[in-house]
C-alpha cells in the first residue's frame, strides 16, 4: 500500500500520518487528506508536509488505502466520487459503531474493508486498537496494515463481533481511567487535602502506577498484593470497595457501554 488517502484530519488521523512519517515508513508525498469544513486538513498538511485536498472528488486515482477518520455521523454524506475511487481499493476505518457491512453498503467496490476501535491515547502512541478485516488478510497487507496501526500503539486482530466489547474496555476504558482519578482527587478534598494536593497526589499516583505495571512484567493481581500489607491501611480500603460492590459496578459499566455500542451499529 504505496499511497495513502485520509478523510477527516482530526487527532486519530495526524496521530497516524505523524507515526508514519517519524518511521520513515512513507514520505510526505505518499500520503493525502482532506477533512470537513474546517482547517484541519491545513493544519495537517502544513504540520507535516502532506498533500491536503478541498474535496474526496480531488484526490488522484492512485490511492492504494482509504482511511476513513470522519466523524461517524459523516459517513452518509460521503461523496459519492469517493465510493468510485475506493472501487479495487482497501477502506480501513476508524469510526465508532459503524459495521463493516455498513461500510460495504457504502463502498460496494472496495477489494477489502477493515473496521477498527482505537482509543485516544492513540493520539500520543500509546494507545491499544482492535481491528476485524471482512476477511482473511495476506500476509502483505496484514503487514502493512498492522504498521499503520502501531503508529497508535499495540493492536490485536479478533473478529468483528468482539469489536463492541473492546469499544466498551479499550475504546471508552481511558474516561473510566479519568473518572476514577477525578474520583481519588475528590475523596483526597473531603478528607482534608487542598484540592491542588490531592489532584496532584492522584495524578501522579495513577501515571506512576500505570508505568509500573508496564515496565514491572507483574500483573495487576500481583502489584496490589505486593502494596497491601495484611491488616494495614490499603486492605481497608481495598476490603471497603469489596463490599460496596466495585467489580459488580464496573462490570455494569462496561456492559452498558458494549450494549450502546451495539444500539449504535444498528
Amino acid at each position: 500500500m504505496n499511497k495513502l488517502a485520509f478523510i477527516g484530519a482530526g487527532k486519530m488521523a495526524t496521530a497516524i500520518v505523524q507515526g508514519l512519517l517519524n518511521r520513515k515508513l512513507y514520505q510526505p508525498a505518499d500520503i493525502a487528506c482532506c477533512s470537513g469544513p474546517d482547517d484541519t486538513g491545513k493544519n495537517l498538511s502544513a504540520q507535516t508536509g502532506i498533500r491536503h485536498y478541498e474535496n474526496p472528488s480531488d484526490f488522484p486515482p492512485d490511492r492504494d488505502l482509504f482511511v476513513l477518520a470522519c466523524k461517524p455521523q459523516q459517513i452518509d454524506s460521503i461523496d459519492p466520487t469517493l465510493q468510485q475511487l475506493a472501487n479495487g481499493k482497501t477502506v480501513l476505518s476508524i469510526l465508532a459503531g459503524t459495521t463493516i457491512a455498513k461500510l460495504r453498503a457504502k463502498f460496494p467496490g472496495a477489494s477489502l474493508i477493515i473496521r477498527t476501535m482505537p482509543n485516544t491515547p492513540g493520539s500520543i502512541g500509546e494507545g491499544v486498537t482492535g481491528y476485524a478485516p471482512e476477511k482473511e488478510l495476506e500476509p502483505q497487507t496484514q503487514k502493512a496494515i498492522e504498521a499503520i496501526l502501531g503508529t497508535l500503539g499495540h493492536y490485536l486482530q479478533v473478529p468483528e463481533g468482539q469489536i463492541d466489547a473492546i469499544t466498551a474496555i479499550s475504546g471508552s476504558g481511558p474516561a473510566y481511567f479519568f473518572q476514577f482519578t477525578n474520583c481519588l482527587a475528590q475523596a483526597g478534598m473531603e478528607i482534608g487535602l487542598p484540592e491542588e494536593q490531592a489532584r496532584l497526589l492522584a495524578e501522579r499516583t495513577f501515571i506512576g502506577a500505570a508505568k509500573l505495571l508496564e515496565q514491572s512484567g507483574l500483573s495487576p493481581t500481583e502489584l496490589r498484593n505486593a502494596v497491601t500489607s495484611p491488616g494495614g491501611t490499603t486492605q481497608a480500603a481495598l476490603e471497603s470497595f469489596q463490599a460496596n460492590g466495585i467489580q459488580a459496578l464496573v462490570t455494569r459499566g462496561a456492559t452498558a457501554a458494549k450494549d450502546r455500542s451495539i444500539e449504535l451499529s444498528d
